[in-house]
């Protein structure tokens, strides 16, 4: 089977030419040299993938005929990838909502509605705010 294919039918890429993508960007290693797309996979390959910021790698137990499901992914590939990788990926999670909580920046729609709201039953303190260019005075 095709690299590209093995790795969209094993479920790390969504679509395979997402895969594809992957593999001509030298995101995927096999047995440690960049492959090709074309490159068939055999079982006992070790394969390297770089997605998320972290290496993620694993064995080729079997080589599915199709796409499988999730729960089968067992039988055919081994996950070798180190647990310092996974603990990192988590680590970038965790900073990235200390810097910026979820739901702030950007009003949402509902936010706007209860503003115009708010100045329409005439708010505490609605002087000298201008609203769609007419003064409120």
């Amino acid at each position: 089977m095709r690299l590209d294919k093995f790795l969209w039918s094993v479920r790390y890429y969504k679509t395979r030419s997402l895969a594809a993508d992957a593999v001509k960007k030298n995101r995927v290693k096999v047995n440690g040299d960049v492959a090709k797309a074309s490159r068939d996979i055999i079982p006992g390959d070790a394969i390297e993938v770089r997605k998320d910021q972290i290496n993620l790698s694993f064995k080729v137990l079997q080589v599915p005929n199709n796409r499988i499901g999730a729960k089968l992914l067992t039988l055919h590939i081994v996950d070798t990838t180190p647990k310092e990788e996974y603990d990192v990926l988590e680590l970038r999670k965790l900073s990235q909502d200390y810097y910026r909580e979820r739901g702030e920046g950007r009003p949402t729609k509902k936010d706007r509605r209860d503003l115009d709201d708010y100045l329409e039953e005439g708010g505490e303190d609605t002087e000298g705010i201008i609203i769609k260019g007419e003064d409120l005075d």
